[in-house]
């Protein structure tokens, strides 16, 4: 929190800010809530920003807002996730190593080591190696490009339709959805979670996969549902997944994933927000909205994100 207030600080140097908690004692001595117009948020918890009589923009700290947008008692003002252009250079750093990793077949000559078994793989080109890209916002975009630009062929999918990107062909809807999927050895999934995606990563999905497929999920835990991923691992449809998103985080302790020989875990780390950078990127967006123009980053409620 401390970090957090000092970035907006200093990037909202006429402005104050207030660090609230939710209880009452932490407001700071002569300041009040009946004043607050804009609140950055996290996921503060369901109610919290109900009592705010003033609010007129909520900003999110983070990309993602599926946690607020299940608040029923959020209040009917525009609601703006965290686009930063670091942050989605770091996540495209994420994806790209990721990616890398699995083209060299890492997890199998891990598996090699283990079992101390001298063993060379035949190793296709990455020209060979298709990467399908689920979710063409900033993030997705910024990956899909890097991966072209290093020589992957990549194919992105987005819910409506959209323009190309230099060297990503762009699919779109169910039909797009189904061609992504059967041409991707290593699928990227990159999405926002909404009622429309949420469990998109099961079974028939899977099977659409090339035989061998892996997947990178870093785009929320909601997306997979993992009984059918570990099926699909099991039956060797998947030969390997990454993971970095969970519906419950942490993970606990006693769940399988953990010792899955063809499971990947990271903890939620593939692009974390620096408060700094997203710090400025939050001011530029309030500096918009109070000039009247549309936040960047402003969610549909009525259609997802």
């Amino acid at each position: 929190m401390e970090t957090w207030t000092a970035a907006l600080r200093a990037a909202l140097p006429g402005d104050t800010i207030v660090a609230w908690t939710g209880a009452a004692h932490d407001i700071p001595a002569g300041e009040t809530l009946r004043d607050i117009a804009v609140a950055v948020v996290a996921n503060p918890p369901p109610g919290r920003l109900g009592q705010l009589p003033a609010l007129r923009l909520v900003q999110s700290a983070w990309a993602g807002v599926d946690a607020l947008l299940t608040d029923p008692t959020l209040p009917p003002v525009p609601l703006a996730r965290l686009i930063d252009p670091q942050l989605a250079a770091d996540m495209a750093e994420a994806v790209l190593g990721h990616v890398l990793m699995l083209h060299r077949q890492v997890p199998a000559y891990r598996t090699q080591q283990q079992a101390a078994h001298w063993h060379p793989l035949p190793q296709p080109r990455m020209a060979e190696r298709r990467v399908g890209v689920l979710g063409m916002g900033e993030m997705g975009r910024a990956s899909a490009t890097l991966l072209a630009r290093v020589g992957f062929p990549v194919v992105g999918w987005r819910r409506s339709g959209g323009t190309n990107l230099p060297g990503v062909a762009i699919e779109h809807g169910p039909q797009g959805l189904d061609r992504v999927l059967a041409q991707a050895d290593i699928l990227v999934n990159l999405l926002p979670l909404t009622d429309e995606t949420h469990g998109l990563l099961d079974a028939r999905a899977f099977a659409r996969l090339p035989h061998g497929a892996a997947l990178i999920n870093a785009g929320r835990g909601g997306h997979v549902v993992l009984s059918d991923l570990i099926v699909a691992l099991d039956h060797r449809q998947l030969s390997h997944a990454v993971l970095d998103v969970f519906t419950t985080e942490p993970l606990p302790a006693d769940d399988p994933l953990w010792s899955h020989a063809d499971v990947t875990i990271t903890p939620h780390v593939a692009a974390p927000t620096d408060p700094h950078s997203a710090a400025r990127a939050i001011a530029a967006n309030i500096a918009r909205w109070r000039c009247g123009q549309p936040p960047a980053g402003l969610v549909d409620r009525s259609g997802g994100y």
